[in-house]
């Protein structure tokens, strides 16, 4: 049972999560010749005042 984790910035529509979800899955089963059913997917969306790179957080870019 795979588990996959995605943690991006938060801002995506539903229809990227959805495409992504879906692409991530796909990659998946043909990798680990997982079945979809067993493959799970979490998304964690990140506010962009909680993350940072170089010492800036994105939302002071």
């Amino acid at each position: 049972m795979p588990i996959v984790t995605v943690k991006m910035l938060e801002g995506r529509t539903d229809e990227q999560k959805k495409a992504l979800v879906e692409k991530v899955t796909e990659a998946v089963v043909e990798t680990v010749n997982a079945k979809p059913e067993a493959v799970t997917i979490v998304i964690e969306e990140m506010a962009k005042n909680h993350y940072a790179t170089g010492g800036v957080r994105v939302s002071d870019k």
